[in-house]
């Protein structure tokens, strides 16, 4: 007869996550350390909301009272598609419809399983939407370890995922802790445009392109930085697309909601520069580029239209 572990795993597959994984809900105590020590040293740039609510993001206990259980889950969102040379270029995760509202609906069917099967019992979902530390529960539910690059690598299907959890009163059998496997490799903080990996598995946003296309609201980005930036205009790719792990274990996803828009495959600066508000809204419609905001996304073209340009009448 199937158990309780087993029915929770295999929902999760059911509903096409391609990884699960259950921890026990405790106090995260070294991981809430590291992040206490990564917010100190300011390595979290104005994200200041990565500060609010520590408590809770070191215990899920915090959020749940009675938590038992984390049940971590992950979904593959690689498409074998290349960028073109001289293309504006948006981050890979960025290509299709938003993970929120792809992996939300995800989450929401897969929660109502649970409730049916187990009525008595509490099911709180998340995916980047609270003061949950992802990367870490995912981690101690064994879906894979926190690389160098600090994004979450499974052996099988590398590090193009994304994370969601269910913290609920379940009791259930719980996975053994992902054992880190990035060795010696220093490939991601070697290929870093902006050196932003500043030690292994230590991330200094202020530096960090995807930070600087995304969350940062400044009106200029600093010339040292977005003159490295290679025609990034939202996010950044580089240290998972150097990772040995996805070199030989990415596979394309079944998600078609990921698969990339063909007009954000072929943007440049010009078009960027030349784009209106209007436009912007309806080009990237319930796209996770939004998030930029169209100053934000303009800033960014604009950027590597000017220093791009420089780049290019200084190899003349």
């Amino acid at each position: 007869m199937e158990n309780i572990s087993e029915f929770v795993r295999r929902a999760a597959k059911e509903e096409s996550f391609d990884l699960v994984g259950i921890a026990r809900a405790e106090r995260l105590d070294e991981e809430s350390e590291r992040l206490r020590e990564w917010l100190s040293r300011g390595f979290h740039a104005t994200m200041s909301w990565m500060e609010n609510n520590f408590e809770k993001r070191a215990d899920p206990r915090k959020i749940l009272t009675d938590a038992r259980s984390v049940i971590s889950l992950g979904k593959n969102y690689y498409m074998p598609v290349n960028h073109e040379g001289g293309t504006a270029k948006i981050s890979r995760y960025a290509w299709g419809d938003d993970y929120h509202v792809v992996i939300g609906k995800m989450l929401k069917r897969y929660a109502a399983r649970l409730r049916e099967k187990f009525p008595e019992n509490k099911f709180l979902c998340y995916c980047d939407t609270g003061p949950v530390m992802d990367k870490a529960c995912a981690q101690r539910a064994g879906i894979g370890w926190i690389g160098k690059h600090t994004n979450v690598i499974n052996q099988e299907i590398g590090s193009w995922i994304f994370i969601s959890e269910v913290i609920t009163d379940l009791e259930c059998d719980y996975d053994t802790p992902a054992v880190d496997h990035c060795g010696s490799c220093r490939e991601c903080i070697d290929a870093c445009p902006t050196q932003a990996i500043v030690e292994p598995y230590i991330l200094d946003a202020n530096r960090c392109i995807s930070f600087l296309t995304i969350e940062n609201r400044d009106s200029e980005i600093p010339v040292e930085l977005a003159s490295k930036f290679d025609n990034w205009v939202f996010g950044c790719d580089v240290c998972q697309d150097v990772c040995p792990w996805n070199k030989k274990f990415q596979t394309e996803t079944d998600e078609s909601s990921f698969s990339p828009r063909e007009e954000n495959l072929n943007l440049n600066a010009e078009n960027i520069h030349q784009m209106t508000r209007e436009d912007f809204s309806a080009r990237f419609h319930q796209s996770p580029v939004k998030r930029a905001k169209f100053e934000g996304f303009q800033r960014n073209g604009n950027a590597i239209l000017e220093y791009g340009m420089k780049n290019d009448k200084m190899l003349e």
